[in-house]
């Protein structure tokens, strides 16, 4: 353990995974309290309960972040009967943006219930001697009821936020640097307390090809892959522009056309995908991808996207040391990325915390998924803050910026008061 991780978990942990019939809806199993997730398409995980917990203290190191993780996973005694990337132990985590920040959070949950490739299980992870089944209910339907809410503050105000847009673009004519993405943030207060699972499960039914996640508090539903590593293979993601969806077939035609041959937008994309393939470069084998970007139709967005493939040598290196060599990508930070980091903690009003950070899972395989924490909310009981940005390069217009972001967070705010 490193000094900048303080780790909570009992000696000679053990760690059970049988195959299950099919759950069905699996965020419908997540009880109240502690609660984890990350699906997509109604398969991946959920889980609940704490068997472990590692929480950053100080400026995260990633590559001793990983190792930790690595060392808690490997010191489990594991029966896995089903052999699926995420069976036996797992540890979900959550990743602050800033790499010089505390606050990442990763959990090893009790139980886990998973599906995959047409084939459920169960995970239970417990000290020597203690294994006890879970009892397992669906969620009661009154977790969905809607709730009344309104905005207490803004940070910054609209105003505020098209201003710090003028600012980086003043500084990236000034050739300072070349892309900058830039957050704004709402505070909402609700009359009641605030669930996870019913947030996780409206997001989860307007997009679901997203990946909806839960994660100590953090709820959203991400467009946005930032690795998947399943043995040698790695995929990635990349997306980067982005514009509303239109009122008529022909309105949303002509917008994402207007993007697909924007200039800005293509410049905007480029600085994300090279990003990416050039760390993926540093450690694989061979990268390759798609060529020009393609057109990802969201319920209320569309964006431009790529995929970046990766193979990767043996043996391979772990999905979370693929994250934290990644993070931050142009696509959530900007380039350069000293430059970029240092422009976001000036201009922005607000710490990111976790927003725009890594959230997903790795096992005791290294394999695992992650997704980047967008179009997500930090739940505080009746309270919440909702993150939405928009990536600046010397084209943008502070007002279209606005635009975008106001867009995001309508998505999550729409999911939170149902």
């Amino acid at each position: 353990m490193t000094a900048a991780v303080e780790i909570d978990a009992p000696a000679g942990l053990v760690a059970w995974s049988v195959e299950v019939d099919d759950p069905g809806d699996l965020l419908s199993w997540l009880p109240a309290g502690q609660a984890f997730g990350f699906l997509r398409g109604g398969d991946g995980l959920v889980g609940w309960g704490e068997a472990a917990r590692l929480v950053t203290r100080s400026a995260r190191d990633g590559d001793s972040l990983a190792a930790d993780v690595r060392a808690l996973l490997a010191s489990m005694t594991v029966r896995d009967d089903v052999g699926l990337p995420g069976s036996g132990p797992v540890a979900m985590a959550s990743l602050v943006f800033d790499p010089a920040d505390a606050g990442s959070v990763v959990v090893v949950p009790k139980v886990v219930l998973g599906r995959r490739a047409g084939r459920s299980w169960l995970t239970l992870v417990t000290p020597p001697g203690a294994v006890q089944i879970p009892a397992l209910r669906r969620r009661p339907t009154a977790a969905l009821a809607p709730v009344r809410a309104r905005i207490a503050s803004e940070l910054p105000s609209e105003q505020g936020y098209a201003d710090a847009v003028a600012a980086a673009v003043v500084a990236m004519r000034a050739g300072q640097l070349d892309k900058v993405v830039l957050a704004r943030a709402v505070d909402v207060v609700a009359d009641e307390p605030l669930d996870a699972r019913a947030v996780a499960a409206r997001l989860a039914e307007r997009f679901p090809s997203c990946y909806t996640y839960v994660c100590d508090g953090l709820v959203g539903a991400s467009p946005e892959l930032l690795i998947r590593r399943f043995g040698r293979h790695a995929e990635s993601l990349v997306l980067a522009g982005t514009v509303a969806r239109g009122e008529t077939p022909a309105e949303d035609e002509a917008l994402a056309n207007e993007m697909m041959t924007s200039t800005k937008y293509a410049h905007e994309h480029r600085f994300a995908v090279e990003s990416v393939r050039s760390v993926l470069g540093s450690l694989a084998a061979e990268v390759d991808g798609d060529a020009t970007p393609q057109l990802l139709r969201l319920a209320n967005v569309s964006h431009l996207a790529s995929r970046v493939d990766a193979w990767l040598p043996a043996p391979a290196p772990d999905a979370l040391s693929l994250v934290t060599a990644l993070h931050p990508t142009a696509a959530v930070g900007g380039t350069p990325r000293e430059a970029a980091l240092a422009s976001i903690r000036s201009l922005e009003a607000a710490p990111r915390g976790r927003y725009a950070g890594p959230v997903g899972w790795v096992d005791a395989h290294g394999d695992g998924e992650f997704a980047l924490a967008l179009r997500c909310a930090q739940l505080d009981g009746a309270t919440a803050r909702l993150w939405a940005g928009a990536g600046i390069v010397e084209e943008s217009q502070p007002d279209a910026e606005v635009a975008e972001t106001t867009a995001k967070l309508d998505a999550v705010l729409t999911a939170m008061l149902g």
